[in-house]
């Protein structure tokens, strides 16, 4: 009999790398593990909260993989990303043990994107728009369960045009 890896490794660069956000979507904080992702690029988008990876030769962007993920969780995670974000094998590199691991994230899908710009930053992340972004993503799951479920792209359109009208800027 063959047996099969528990789970999905995901390396994740962005708002995932937050227990809290993780929890939200999952119910659970799965094992995870710091990473560095060579030759990639981890870029800020205009008008967004969140980042974005594509390839670039040369670049490196830290990270966490996200162990024995379950088919159920990744199949949230894909919602979660929705339709800008498609999911690639990648090999990463462990930052405890060097240790090289076969591993899927979400790269950008749009490479010629005009939004895309500088590099984007975890901690000034957390420090800003961690608690934001929780709340839009408990929106988000209370959104998808209507009827007319929204994307999340449309849910944190929607959420954080709020806060634009609150007078919170988003970066620009």
């Amino acid at each position: 009999m063959l047996s099969r890896k528990a789970g999905h490794d995901l390396f994740v660069y962005g708002s995932l790398q937050e227990p809290e956000v993780v929890y939200v979507l999952l119910n659970r904080v799965p094992d995870r593990v710091s990473a560095v992702l060579s030759g990639f690029h981890r870029f800020k988008l205009k008008g967004r909260v969140y980042p974005t990876i594509l390839p670039d030769g040369t670049g490196e962007v830290t990270g966490k993989v996200l162990k024995g993920i379950t088919d159920n969780e990744l199949k949230m995670l894909d919602e979660f990303e929705d339709v800008e974000y498609d999911r690639k094998a990648v090999e990463v590199v462990l930052t405890d043990t060097s240790e090289k691991l076969q591993v899927e994230t979400y790269v950008w899908k749009n490479k010629d994107d005009p939004d895309l710009y500088g590099e984007w930053d975890f901690e000034e992340w957390k420090r800003h728009d961690k608690e934001d972004f929780v709340t839009a993503t408990k929106k988000f799951l209370e959104d998808r369960r209507l009827p007319e479920a929204k994307t999340r792209i449309d849910t944190f359109k929607t959420f954080f045009k709020q806060d634009l009208e609150n007078g919170k800027p988003l970066d620009s």
